[in-house]
């Protein structure tokens, strides 16, 4: 089963919100760019909210995501999985970025929206025990995953729920 390692963060000093996903996706990974895979909607709802849409170049729509103060990152430095679903991720073989470090170094984060219910999970399971005491005044918030597979909302539905969270940081 291939080992798929993922990306750095996209951050500045300034950030305010941290966005987690859970590992990227082989579309991502052979594209290196966050949320690659053209039916995932979470640069159609970026575009909506902070300009970051996603016929603009990838580098673009990252400067978008920290001019809003919106950092973007996976709750995994790596692991094993066949395909790209996040219920393929095998459990024994996961490693978790280094979130102590992440924090100390952007202080005025105080919200963390997971993508999806996996990343929440990972983050809560893997993260939170690193993390003790967790930082003051981090607020966590569960959102709908923006991916393809999960079906169940429509587009706007997902928006909604996306723009109530971030609704603080919008231009």
């Amino acid at each position: 089963m291939p080992l798929s390692v993922g990306f750095p963060p996209v951050a500045d000093s300034r950030a305010r919100v941290l966005v987690l996903g859970s590992l990227p996706g082989r579309r991502s990974l052979d594209a290196r760019e966050y949320y690659a895979q053209p039916h995932n909607a979470f640069w159609r709802i970026m575009g909506r909210l902070f300009g970051a849409e996603p016929l603009l170049p990838y580098e673009q729509r990252l400067e978008r995501l920290r001019a809003a103060r919106v950092a973007l990152w996976d709750v995994l430095a790596a692991g094993e999985r066949e395909g790209s679903l996040d219920a393929s991720i095998v459990p024994a073989s996961v490693v978790v970025n280094d979130f102590v470090s992440f924090f100390a170094g952007h202080p005025d984060i105080d919200l963390v929206c997971f993508n999806g219910r996996t990343a929440a999970e990972l983050y809560r399971r893997r993260v939170v025990p690193q993390l003790e005491p967790e930082p003051a005044g981090l607020t966590t918030r569960l959102l709908p995953s923006t991916s393809p597979a999960h079906a169940s909302l429509r587009f706007e539905q997902k928006l909604a729920r996306w723009a109530g969270a971030l609704e603080s940081l919008r231009v």
